[in-house]
């Protein structure tokens, strides 16, 4: 709890000076496919946003009023580290998928609250978080140790 409460207090200066000025979506960033497979071989595949930058990465989905159910948005962290991200200026619902190293899911936090400053911990290191439509991990029965295919975790789709 004393872990959490640190994290907290350390995010929350961030949250409160992050994106100063920005009101608006940012362009729709470079795509690539990537795939889902799942413990019974199902093969999901999506189109997602790249989030690599600094700058693409602290706005991701903002002020977008909607996801749509094939799309999404990957942020890659260039080597695992703990992700703590939070919905402020997010105005549509997400499912996070928290990706460890060797493309394998390490958690999934479903149907998180848009606006929101409370964090979205990924409960340990991973290379990547996927921002999808609400939802999706349930409709698709995405779960913690599905595989993904993309060129980050080296298995292109």
């Amino acid at each position: 709890m004393r872990r959490r409460a640190l994290l907290l207090a350390t995010l929350l200066p961030m949250a409160a000076a992050a994106q100063p000025g920005v009101t608006e979506p940012q362009p729709r960033l470079p795509t690539e496919a990537l795939v889902i497979v799942t413990r019974d071989d199902r093969r999901l595949e999506f189109t997602v946003e790249m989030a690599l930058a600094p700058e693409q990465q602290m706005i991701g989905l903002m002020f977008r009023p909607e996801v749509k159910p094939d799309e999404g948005m990957l942020f890659d962290w260039g080597q695992p580290r703990e992700s703590a991200m939070w919905m402020r200026n997010t105005l549509a619902s997400l499912d996070m998928v928290f990706i460890a190293a060797d493309g394998r899911i390490h958690r999934i936090a479903e149907r998180t609250v848009p606006r929101s400053l409370a964090t979205v911990e990924s409960r340990g290191p991973v290379r990547a978080t996927l921002e999808l439509a609400a939802g999706t991990a349930e409709r698709l029965n995405i779960r913690v140790g599905d595989r993904v295919r993309h060129r980050l975790f080296g298995t292109a789709p």
